[in-house]
């Protein structure tokens, strides 16, 4: 990891016991860090991360909002994806480091660091639909009825000659009634 990942370190150590407020600005560059499943390589977000620090425990709470470039499934085009977001997690002090659930992660009682821009990079990556489809195509509807409609590629098995009749699978190779004969 790069040097840019520095700034999504907060010194929890040094944190008293209250709310604490962070804002981040996420461009091209966090994306080129953490992009390594290339799901999302560009984008821009303004981040809200308050953290509210107890004796036992970090309730963090994180709040996106901007868009990211995706590419269409359909066309491979490029679009922006509006996408806002707003997760919680709990880090509780424990004796090891362990995420325990999506929501609750154990970390060791003596961290001094929390790294956020790997939270903040997942849960964009969570708000990504699983289908990326462009603006363009996101309003047509499909019905079993428009499969069949003229215009649309059908796949089939059945093969048709040139006169629009179904081949006789009748016909075969002579070489294959050779063959046969053998037996």
């Amino acid at each position: 990891m790069g040097l840019v990942l520095g700034i999504y370190s907060v010194n929890i150590i040094g944190l008293s016991n209250k709310k604490h407020q962070f804002e981040y600005e996420l461009g091209d560059a966090f994306f080129r860090e953490y992009g390594t499943e290339n799901l999302v390589s560009q984008g821009h977000f303004r981040a809200e991360v308050t953290l509210d620090k107890h004796e036992t425990f970090i309730g963090a709470e994180f709040v996106l909002k901007g868009a990211a470039t995706l590419v269409c499934d359909r066309s491979l085009e490029p679009f922006e994806y509006p996408i806002e977001s707003r997760r919680e997690i709990v880090f509780k002090f424990g004796d090891k480091d362990e995420e325990m659930s999506d929501e609750i992660v154990m970390i060791h009682r003596d961290t001094a660091t929390l790294e956020l821009g790997h939270y903040l990079y997942e849960f964009i990556a969570l708000a990504v639909p699983m289908k990326k489809l462009h603006p363009k195509f996101q309003h047509e509807t499909w019905d079993e009825e428009e499969e069949n409609a003229a215009g649309k590629l059908v796949y089939t098995s059945e093969t048709k000659s040139d006169d629009g009749t179904d081949d006789d699978d009748d016909a075969t190779d002579p070489r294959w009634d050779i063959l046969k004969k053998l037996k």
